[in-house]
């Protein structure tokens, strides 16, 4: 008889970065978040939105960025895939890399672990790869939890915010 883990009926704690710079940006990533909770996604706390310049084409229309921290008992493979069908449901079109979209959602932190897997021949890792150096993420998710920190890195997320404070006089808070 095999012996079941008890974190396998466990609500995982996730972190989302929602974003969206094209159409009614607040009403994509209200829709976003509304599907996510219809999905199981316990949304339990949402940041205020922030407003950037579009990278590395600043002639791109600003993004809206919000972070989700949520509980589900998904594991990363399908949080990733509904996530996915999120953004297609929204009108996100296959475009080139950094191009504008109606909504884009990654997966920041999945239970403060560090996770690889192979998607649908997308590469999913977890923690973001790049969210260290993203200001639009750490603002929101430092407002949504003040505690945080990388998994990897082993920084809390105030030293991450540091790092880049040079960088943070582009953010406007809506």
């Amino acid at each position: 008889m095999k012996k079941q883990d008890i974190s396998e009926n466990q609500a995982n704690v996730i972190f989302l970065s929602l974003g969206s710079n094209v159409g009614n940006r607040k009403k994509n990533l209200e829709k976003a978040k509304y599907l996510l909770n219809s999905n199981n996604v316990d949304v339990i706390k949402v940041s205020s939105y922030y407003e950037t310049e579009s990278w590395p084409n600043k002639n791109f229309p600003k993004y809206l960025n919000i972070v989700i921290k949520g509980r589900t008992m998904l594991n990363p493979k399908k949080i990733f895939k509904l996530a996915k069908n999120i953004e297609k449901k929204i009108g996100r079109k296959k475009t080139k890399k950094n191009y504008p979209r109606t909504c884009d959602i990654d997966i920041l932190d999945y239970n403060q672990k560090s996770i690889f897997l192979n998607v649908d021949n997308n590469n999913l890792s977890i923690p973001h790869p790049r969210m260290h150096d993203r200001n639009f993420v750490l603002l929101p998710l430092f407002e949504v939890e003040k505690n945080w920190f990388h998994p990897i890195k082993k920084v809390k997320i105030s030293r991450l915010l540091t790092n880049i404070n040079n960088n943070l006089r582009n953010v406007k808070i809506l």
